[in-house]
């Protein structure tokens, strides 16, 4: 009975969002020419239903442990005092810390190599829509959603009043990823949207535009970027997979292991060499 349920809300979930974010992207698209069922397609599916039907939980279950360890940290009469705040009030804060904490973590996925190599399964999407937006290694997620809930598990909102926020803060997620362009004016400077996370999508691994829901922190600190046309290119420079299973994997391999899948050999002195194997097989130089 579980399981047919996960379906039937897996199911109603895809349903609802492509009736919400098809049409918007034929009418408004960012890239005219990019079809509904473009190149990967059956891949971001496969990361969507992965989310849903296997992810969500272990996602849920390391929030729920991660509560029970952060709640000692902080006095339980400050945690009362915080979740009998006025909602809107409480809204405000989890909005503005999350965003803080969130906004630094994403430069770290982009900074840090071991952050990165998670991380770029989500920047590997080299069409960006709706369904695009659930391509991420689950390890990436519990990073991601771990950071944006750390204020709320640590001070103690009261979350259940505060649910239409962090739903918004879900669809939100997937429109800034869906193929639209619907300028704000001078709003893009307060909320965040497809114009500005696209950028972040370019194939430049530090193109800046880190923040989540309010590009204030961008601002804030100088990594605020809103050229007047979209990226030429999204991705990555690197070789990567692009099947589900090798982006599953390809991040749980060792560095050396993974270097020398692409021809690469390291020596206890950590110099890099080609492998022989490598340079035989290339091609003699054409004049």
């Amino acid at each position: 009975m579980h399981w047919l349920q996960l379906l039937l809300g897996t199911g109603a979930s895809l349903l609802f969002l492509a009736l919400v974010f098809i049409p918007m992207e034929k009418v408004f698209p960012a890239r005219k020419e990019q079809k509904i069922l473009r190149p990967h397609w059956i891949l971001d599916l496969c990361y969507f239903l992965g989310q849903y039907l296997l992810w969500n939980g272990l996602i849920l279950w390391a929030l729920t442990y991660a509560e029970q360890w952060l709640s000692g940290i902080v006095p339980a009469s400050f945690r009362s005092m915080v979740g009998k705040q006025p909602v809107w009030l409480q809204a405000l804060e989890v909005v503005v810390f999350s965003d803080l904490i969130i906004y630094w973590g994403h430069r770290l996925q982009h900074k840090v190599d071991f952050l990165w190599r998670f991380h770029k399964v989500h920047h590997s999407a080299q069409h960006l829509d709706w369904l695009a937006a659930h391509r991420e290694h689950p390890l990436d997620s519990i990073y991601t959603v771990g950071l944006i809930n750390l204020p709320a598990l640590i001070m103690g909102f009261n979350l259940a009043p505060l649910t239409a926020v962090i739903a918004f803060r879900g669809i939100w997620a997937i429109y800034i990823h869906s193929n639209v362009r619907l300028p704000l004016g001078p709003l893009k400077v307060l909320v965040g949207s497809p114009e500005l996370h696209h950028w972040h999508h370019d194939i430049e691994r530090d193109a800046g535009n880190y923040a989540n829901i309010s590009p204030l922190m961008d601002k804030l600190f100088g990594t605020y970027t809103c050229p007047p046309r979209e990226p030429e290119q999204y991705g990555i420079k690197e070789d990567f997979p692009q099947h589900y299973v090798g982006q599953m994997l390809r991040p749980l391999l060792p560095l050396q292991t993974r270097k020398k899948k692409k021809g690469i050999v390291v020596n206890k002195e950590n110099h890099q060499f080609p492998s022989p194997i490598n340079q035989a097989s290339q091609s003699p130089p054409r004049f």
